[in-house]
């Protein structure tokens, strides 16, 4: 199980690296950029925010592309291109066994673009929140699933104290109507709620998964819906709905060029 192999790898780096090494790191950076004002900024019903994945494999899809596999895959040119077609921020996997990706990446991409980045990985400890704020994130992702209550409060009051925005995500209702009354804690402007389509247990999409718990949602200006947007149709069904942000990944990196993806999902013109 992912998650369970995630807790084994997090003790054996918290043996290699401790908070006080993060600290340090932390004090030669900036403060993170804006990930949440990034994606809200826009609240009209013609506008669609988009985070754009950069991602290599997955234990569902494996690798996305064949040349992903080696030397052709380049997150900072990918995140260029993202950025020249319209993205309002960056996601990036950072989970080597069972996504290919890398920590080092957030920084390269900053470096490249002035899109904030969000570090999507499976959160399971605080060290974490620390690692990902010392390696230049801008936020994490907090999967509902993977923590109980007081975990994901904790680390939502840490990533804040950190000032880093914090993506939570949910798949069930159950998970939702336990998550909703931490959203927007302990700043609202610190918090967005992500809707996955995907169900983790079985890898299947459905992107009508977000529109039926839409009315459960008590702000749907900080709703952010994941997984299996692949169409121009897609974003118009759920912007007609009153959804302003999404997370597209795998079907714009499937893409010859992420970047024109993007364009076509926005409907412009690619750069």
């Amino acid at each position: 199980m992912i998650v369970e192999h995630k807790r084994r790898e997090v003790e054996a780096a918290k043996r290699e690296r401790t908070i006080d090494d993060f600290k340090s790191m932390i004090e030669e950076l900036g403060r993170p950029r804006n990930f949440f004002g990034a994606l809200v900024r826009h609240p009209s019903a013609v506008h669609m925010s988009v985070i754009a994945e950069i991602k290599r494999k997955s234990p569902s899809a494996g690798w996305i592309r064949p040349e992903y596999r080696d030397e052709g895959f380049d997150p900072v040119r990918i995140a260029r291109r993202y950025h020249a077609n319209g993205a309002s921020a960056i996601s990036c996997l950072t989970d080597r066994e069972f996504f290919a990706g890398d920590l080092s990446y957030i920084h390269a991409i900053r470096d490249a673009v002035p899109l904030p980045v969000l570090r999507k990985d499976f959160i399971v400890d605080p060290w974490q929140v620390w690692e990902s704020r010392a390696y230049g994130a801008d936020a994490i992702l907090l999967i509902a699933e993977t923590l109980n209550e007081s975990q994901l409060v904790d680390m939502m009051i840490l990533a804040h104290e950190l000032e880093l925005t914090s993506l939570v995500e949910v798949h069930s209702m159950e998970n939702l109507l336990r998550v909703r009354p931490h959203v927007g804690f302990p700043l609202r402007s610190y918090n967005l709620l992500g809707i996955n389509n995907r169900d983790l247990s079985t890898m299947q999409t459905d992107l009508n998964h977000t529109l039926r718990l839409l009315d459960l949602v008590d702000d749907p200006t900080v709703l952010v819906s994941e997984s299996g947007i692949r169409t121009r149709e897609d974003i118009s069904k759920l912007r007609k709905e009153g959804v302003r942000i999404v997370l597209v990944g795998e079907s714009l990196m499937r893409h010859e060029d992420p970047g024109a993806a993007l364009a076509m999902l926005l409907g412009k013109d690619a750069v």
